[in-house]
C-alpha cells in the first residue's frame, strides 16, 4: 500500500507541477503580450511625419491610454529622451506609478543587459525598446501574478491531500474487502491441519498401544494376539484411507490432481455402484429403489465421478433410519431412492433417503472439511468429515453443482447437475 500511495503521490505531483509550470508560462506570456501592446499603443499614438493625408482614426484606450486587452495585467510605460531621462511615464487602468517606482525600475532595468527581463526586487518585467527619439520601456507588475500563483500552489497541495486521503481511505476498505477471502482460506487452512493432525493422531494412538500389548506378550503366538493385529490392521486402513482423502483434496486445491476426461455411460456406472452397494445396503436393511434414465452419457473422469456416487450412496444408506417420514406413513422400511434424468441440457442425479432430516443449522456447513452433524457416530461409522467435501470437489471438477434439501417428514435429498456431454462414446 504504501508504494502504491508513493506511486499516485509522485504521478499528481508531476500533472500538478506540469500544470502550475503552464499557468506560470501563461501569466509570463500575458504579461509580455501587455508589455508589447503598451509599446504598440504608443508608438500608434505618434503623429506621421511629412504626411498630408486625412490620418486615419487613432487607437484610443481612454483615460490613462490602457488597451482592454490587457487590462488585467498591471503595466505602465516609461518613456527616456537621449539622455535617458524620464520624460513621460503612462499606466494602464488605475495601476498608479510613483515618481519613485519609476526611477528605481528604469534603473534597474539599465543594470540589466538583455533588452527583456524580470527584477525580481521590484517584482517586475520588462521590455526595452529603442527608438529614435529616445528609449521606451514597458513594465508589467508581477504582484497578482506571485499572489495568483500562491493560491494556486496551495490548492493543487490542498488537492493532493484530498485526492491522497480519498485514495488511502478507498485503498484500505478495497484491502480488507480484498483480504477477506485470503483471511478466510487461512482460517480454513489452519482449521485443515488441526483436524487433519487430530484425525491421523486417533489411529496411530491405537496403532502404537496394541503395538505396546503385542510386545508386552513376546512370548505368545500370532493366533493368541490376533485381537491386537486385527485392531492394528484396521487403524492402518483407517489412516492410509484419510491420507489418500487429504492428498485428494490438497491437489483439488493445488489445481494438480489428473484428469483423465473421457465420454462414458453415466447410466451404466451408477447401475454398476448399485450393484456394489447391494450387500452394505442389505446388512443396514436398507432397500435401493432407483429410477435411471437409459444412455446418459457425461465427459469427465470415470474414477472420479465413481467415487461421487459411491461417496452419496455411502451417506445415504448410513443415514437412512428410521425417521419421521417412516413414522408419518407407518412403514419400518429404510429406503434409499436414486434418480438420474437429463433435460435442459443439464444431467441431474438424485440421492434420497428416509433418515432424519438434517438440522437447518448445519445444512450450510455440511460440505464444509471434518464437519460431521453427528460427531458420535464419527469412530463407529468411519467418518471424518470428508467425504461430501470431496464430493462437492468432485463436482466442481466436473462444472457440476452439488445440492441438499433436508426437512422433517420429507427425509433428505443429495442432488448433482452436470452439463450434458455431446457425445456418446462409452470411455
Amino acid at each position: 500500500m504504501i508504494i502504491n500511495m508513493s506511486l499516485v503521490a509522485v504521478i499528481l505531483y508531476v500533472v500538478l507541477g506540469m500544470f502550475c509550470f503552464t499557468r506560470i508560462h501563461a501569466f509570463r506570456a500575458e504579461s509580455e503580450i501587455a508589455m508589447r501592446q503598451m509599446l504598440d499603443s504608443s508608438r500608434s499614438k505618434e503623429p506621421p511625419k511629412n504626411d498630408t493625408k486625412p490620418q486615419s482614426p487613432s487607437l484610443d484606450f481612454g483615460p490613462g491610454g490602457r488597451n482592454p486587452a490587457f487590462n488585467s495585467t498591471p503595466v505602465f510605460l516609461v518613456t527616456l529622451d537621449e539622455n535617458n531621462e524620464i520624460t513621460d511615464t503612462n499606466s494602464s487602468g488605475s495601476y498608479t506609478v510613483t515618481d519613485t517606482l519609476s526611477e528605481a525600475a528604469v534603473s534597474a532595468a539599465f543594470a540589466v543587459s538583455e533588452d527583456q527581463g524580470y527584477l525580481s526586487d521590484l517584482k517586475l518585467r520588462f521590455i526595452k525598446q529603442n527608438t529614435p527619439e529616445g528609449t521606451k520601456i514597458a513594465f508589467a507588475d508581477t504582484v497578482q501574478e506571485t499572489r495568483a500563483l500562491g493560491e494556486l500552489v496551495i490548492q493543487c497541495v490542498m488537492m493532493l491531500l484530498l485526492f491522497l486521503l480519498c485514495f488511502l481511505l478507498v485503498s484500505i476498505f478495497l484491502a480488507r474487502w480484498a483480504l477477506k477471502p485470503v483471511e478466510k482460506a487461512w482460517e480454513q487452512q489452519n482449521q485443515f491441519i488441526a483436524d487433519a493432525s487430530h484425525e491421523l493422531k486417533t489411529p496411530l494412538t491405537v496403532i502404537l498401544a496394541n503395538l505396546r500389548i503385542l510386545l508386552s506378550h513376546k512370548d505368545a503366538t500370532i493366533r493368541d494376539e490376533l485381537q491386537w493385529v486385527e485392531s492394528t490392521q484396521e487403524e492402518a486402513g483407517r489412516m492410509k484411507k484419510l491420507v489418500e482423502n487429504l492428498l485428494f483434496l490438497a491437489r483439488s486445491d493445488a489445481k494438480s490432481t489428473p484428469m483423465l476426461y473421457s465420454t462414458f455411460s453415466f447410466s451404466d456406472l451408477i447401475l454398476g455402484c448399485l450393484l456394489t452397494f447391494e450387500p452394505v445396503a442389505f446388512e443396514q436393511g436398507v432397500m435401493i429403489e432407483d429410477e435411471i434414465s437409459d444412455d446418459i452419457f457425461i465427459s469427465g473422469d470415470a474414477p472420479q465421478i465413481r467415487q461421487l456416487v459411491a461417496i452419496l450412496l455411502d451417506n445415504a444408506c448410513k443415514y437412512a433410519g428410521i425417521a419421521d417420514v417412516l413414522e408419518k406413513s407407518g412403514s419400518s422400511d429404510k429406503k434409499v431412492t436414486v434418480t438420474l434424468t437429463s433435460e435442459n441440457e443439464k444431467i441431474k442425479l438424485t440421492v434420497h433417503n428416509t433418515g432424519k432430516a438434517i438440522p437447518e443449522e448445519d445444512l450450510p456447513h455440511l460440505f464444509e472439511r471434518f464437519y460431521r452433524t453427528d460427531k458420535s457416530r464419527a469412530r463407529t461409522d468411519g467418518g471424518y468429515g470428508l467425504g461430501l467435501a470431496i464430493a462437492q470437489t468432485i463436482a466442481k471438477n466436473h462444472h457440476g453443482k452439488i445440492t441438499v434439501v433436508s426437512a422433517k417428514n420429507l427425509g433428505t435429498s443429495f442432488t448433482v447437475t452436470f452439463p450434458v456431454s455431446k457425445e456418446k462414446e462409452s470411455a
